[in-house]
């Protein structure tokens, strides 16, 4: 008797054991570069545990890829991803972070279903001795004064990505010197030549 409907999709193809064990640290490669979910576990945006949740999002990604029974979607990884930072952080990456993160690892996974694991042999050789929190650090901040206390961390950080570090007599001759004016304030200059020039 046929049913006269399509049929049901199919279950996704699984990977084998080595696909399986390389798209695991694929897939911790890959949260190891997310500057989101770093500066998440760092600040312990979730507790005390925050390095522990961060441990567990690997294999939590992982069973989500091999246990699925069904067609696997991008929009539905980008929600788990997105769902877990939320539960897990009290993070929201409103930065297109999320659907960065899940496009890599349904292309990682598609690359290890083929037997393909350049993209995480390239991942392994660029992580070394690299951290996405390196990456995005912190300036150190210029008032000295420690008087005020800042309620928001986000007010506090100023976040500069990419940027070599000057050597040490390179910083001497960068840093602006400080005056102090009439009122005892400091006044200091520009940063690296940024903004108006004194005549």
């Amino acid at each position: 008797m046929d049913s006269g409907g399509c049929p049901p999709p199919e279950p996704p193809p699984t990977l084998s054991a080595e696909a399986t064990s390389a798209f695991a640290e694929g897939i911790s490669l890959v949260l190891s570069r997310w500057t989101a979910l770093q500066m998440a576990v760092d600040g312990g945006w979730a507790g005390n545990d925050s390095r522990q949740k961060s441990d567990q999002f690997a294999p939590f990604i992982l069973s989500w890829f091999v246990q699925s029974k069904a067609p696997l979607y991008i929009d539905e990884l980008e929600e788990t991803l997105d769902d877990y930072l939320l539960s897990s952080f009290n993070t929201e990456a409103d930065d297109g972070s999320v659907e960065e993160v899940a496009e890599q690892l349904m292309i990682m996974h598609e690359d290890c279903l083929q037997g393909n694991y350049e993209a995480i042999e390239n991942l392994r050789r660029t992580n070394a001795g690299k951290n996405s929190v390196l990456q995005s650090r912190q300036v150190p901040n210029d008032d000295e004064s420690g008087d005020e206390s800042l309620d928001d961390e986000e007010e506090a950080m100023d976040m500069a990505v990419d940027e070599p570090s000057p050597k040490p007599d390179a910083m001497d001759k960068q840093r602006p010197k400080q005056s102090i004016d009439e009122d005892g304030w400091s006044v200091v200059g520009p940063r690296r030549g940024r903004g108006r020039k004194s005549n």
